[in-house]
């Protein structure tokens, strides 16, 4: 079955997807910075976050839906690329798909699609960040979709 959407007033929502919405727009504006914060100032479990985040959006927010392609020249050592792919997690960005090439002369090619909706702040934040991360000799958004 395919997922069914719907345009419902706030006001007649109940009050965990109101507080599910308070949570997020925290997370989203930097007004809290862990989940455990949010939900404790929305006066939420995290249980009820969890379980409605992924389904509740604002209307304009469906619209923001953000993939960017990230090219990215890797150092040949052991926990590069995951410390990259850990980064990308905590800054709560989404791997979509991963290629990458053989190492030749120490370094390694990465191409990454990720989703970037739920970041904070502007795609090239996380790039500025990856461009510091141990290992990375380059980092760029090589196209957005």
């Amino acid at each position: 079955m395919a997922d069914r959407y719907y345009v419902v007033r706030e006001d007649i929502l109940p009050e965990a997807l109101q507080k599910t919405i308070q949570a997020k727009e925290m997370l989203a504006s930097g007004k809290a910075t862990t989940v455990h914060e949010a939900v404790d100032r929305a006066g939420l479990s995290r249980s009820a976050f969890y379980k409605y985040k992924d389904g509740i959006y604002e209307l304009n927010e469906m619209t923001q839906e953000r993939i960017v392609t990230i090219a990215m020249d890797l150092e040949h050592r052991a926990g590069v690329l995951s410390s990259v792919l850990g980064l990308i997690a905590a800054k709560e960005g989404n791997v979509l798909t991963m290629n990458q090439s053989i190492p030749l002369q120490g370094y390694a090619n990465v191409v990454l699609s990720v989703d970037v909706s739920q970041v904070a702040g502007d795609a090239s934040d996380l790039i500025e960040a990856l461009k510091g991360q141990s290992g990375v000799r380059k980092a760029a958004i090589i196209g957005r979709g």
